[in-house]
């Protein structure tokens, strides 16, 4: 996989990943519960009962589409991915992980910490942001298995989800159906979602600034990751 080389980049880089980095501790700082389900559509779950398969659905797509760290980590996921089958690869196995982990945590009631989770999360994308600008080549002198990272975070994802859609005590009649028919429009968001980036990226990649740029964009990118981090853990330590 493609990635940026650390001692590649001019000072003026350097000053605006500097500048773009405070400017996502601010507004990372301020929307660093990417989880949380807004209290309308948490009234909604507690209140309703039976198969409900389309506001499901559409609760799982507005999740997705406005979950920022998953955004976040499929921005970085993508970012030196130029062919759809590679593309398709990578988002299927981040998928696999998040579903697999959101349907088994709901229905089986794993009761995991939120603030635990929350801190992994943002850690995968400071992994990916990392693994972009070659950190681990040249530090360790080796490449991780990008597939697999890929895959072990997308469990921690959909886990993280879990974890917030349990506080909400889903009622038991129909909460299979439920559980999938939110699923399916988690996915929907993910493709409205990564279709969007692609497109943005598409443009990107064809002018003289990607290549400027791309070091500033995820150093940003792990910026947020670890601003994500610090709120979570924080949060960690004040409720034990």
């Amino acid at each position: 996989m493609t990635s940026i080389p650390l001692g590649g980049v001019g000072w003026r880089s350097r000053v605006i990943a500097t500048l773009l980095g405070l400017a996502a501790l601010w507004i990372s700082a301020s929307t660093a519960a990417a989880h949380n389900v807004t209290p309308g559509d948490a009234g909604y779950i507690q209140e309703i009962w039976g198969v409900k398969l389309i506001p499901f659905a559409y609760l799982g797509a507005k999740h997705m589409v406005t979950g920022y760290d998953h955004i976040l980590f499929l921005f970085g996921v993508v970012f030196f991915l130029y062919r759809m089958q590679h593309v398709a690869i990578y988002v299927s196995l981040f998928a696999l992980g998040h579903s697999t982990t959101m349907l088994l945590g709901v229905w089986f009631g794993w009761n995991v910490n939120a603030y635990l989770i929350d801190a992994i999360i943002g850690l995968s994308v400071v992994y990916k942001a990392l693994d972009n600008l070659g950190a681990y080549q040249r530090w360790f002198g080796f490449q991780p298995n990008t597939k697999l990272a890929t895959l072990i975070f997308g469990f921690f994802h959909g886990l993280g989800l879990a974890t917030k859609i349990l506080d909400y005590d889903i009622a038991q009649d129909g909460l299979l159906p439920n559980l999938l028919a939110f699923n399916v429009g988690v996915e929907i968001g993910q493709v409205l979602a990564l279709s969007l980036i692609l497109i943005v990226m598409g443009y990107w990649r064809r002018s003289a600034s990607f290549w400027i740029h791309a070091y500033t964009a995820n150093v940003v990118m792990m910026t947020a990751g670890f601003v994500l981090m610090g709120y979570q853990l924080t949060g960690l330590v004040l409720s034990s």
